[in-house]
């Protein structure tokens, strides 16, 4: 729903103008689900929307409904991975990367300070008031924000809008911004193909979903497999104490022979799941 509502160059304007507090003009139209690989040896990542506004600068927006516990340390990997997108091969000139804002809302306080917004910028802690001006900001928005007189009232009804998105509460102070991010979730609402699409898009996560399940359970194994050889046991001994089959353990103990001493369980894990297709 927030990837296809935020396709409307309207709706990502309002969106961002809102939560930033200010206006923004896109120069064109909205990636959503936009995924970047710099290298096929490397972690992918994908992102909700990615834009460009008129003077250049990048905004990213993520969506986040759930604390996985790795917001921050992630958002550090996602702006590494989008500046080294910016600049062609052979170029020496680092200043022609661009500005950018990473948005990433929620409805949970990542930081504990019971605020609605938190923007980090670089500083110098040995000289206050030295900025790092790398034109790279990052800001987190805490949908359950409590310093309400910081705060515009059009902002804090897009912050009760995000948690409950009804109509009703959209067009309660008469916002023109909020009124259009409504206009578009409603389209995308009443939209057949939208709904196939969503239903699709949830398929493709809940495989995705299992497959990291699976993927999880199978290292639990691995690691245990690991600790009990280390010991010296034996695939006997070693499938009776975690109450496996000995087929299935004497087969991690085939790979991970190869692995010793060190017994890289990622490693070993890899090579069980790729056998397995």
């Amino acid at each position: 729903m927030f990837a296809e509502t935020m396709d409307e160059p309207e709706a990502y304007e309002a969106m961002v103008g809102i939560l930033l507090e200010n206006e923004i003009t896109l120069a064109g139209y909205p990636q959503t689900e936009k995924e970047l690989r710099v290298s096929p040896g490397l972690r992918a990542v994908r992102l909700d929307v990615v834009s460009i506004d008129r003077e250049g600068r990048i905004y990213f927006t993520e969506m986040q409904k759930t604390n996985s516990g790795n917001l921050i340390k992630r958002s550090r990997y996602y702006q590494a991975q989008l500046d080294v997108s910016l600049l062609e091969p052979g170029c020496s000139d680092f200043n022609r990367l661009n500005d950018s804002c990473l948005v990433l809302v929620s409805p949970f306080d990542l930081f504990g300070y019971g605020l609605y917004r938190y923007t980090f910028r670089g500083q110098c802690q040995e000289v206050p008031g030295l900025a790092l001006r790398d034109g790279a900001d990052r800001v987190f928005i805490n949908t359950h924000g409590t310093n309400r007189e910081d705060f515009s009232q059009e902002f804090l009804d897009f912050m009760e809008y995000i948690n409950d998105t009804r109509e009703e509460v959209a067009v309660r102070n008469g916002s023109i911004r909020l009124q259009t991010i409504c206009d578009c979730v409603e389209r995308v609402r009443r939209s057949e193909k939208c709904g196939v699409k969503y239903m699709q898009r949830w398929e493709e996560i809940e495989y995705a979903r299992q497959d990291g399940y699976a993927e999880g359970r199978m290292l639990e194994v691995i690691r245990a497999v690991c600790r009990k050889l280390v010991k010296g046991k034996d695939v006997a001994q070693i499938a009776e104490e975690l109450e496996k089959e000995p087929e299935d353990i004497a087969r991690i103990c085939r790979v991970a022979e190869r692995y010793a001493p060190a017994y890289d369980q990622d490693a070993i894990c890899r090579e069980l799941l790729k056998n397995a297709v």
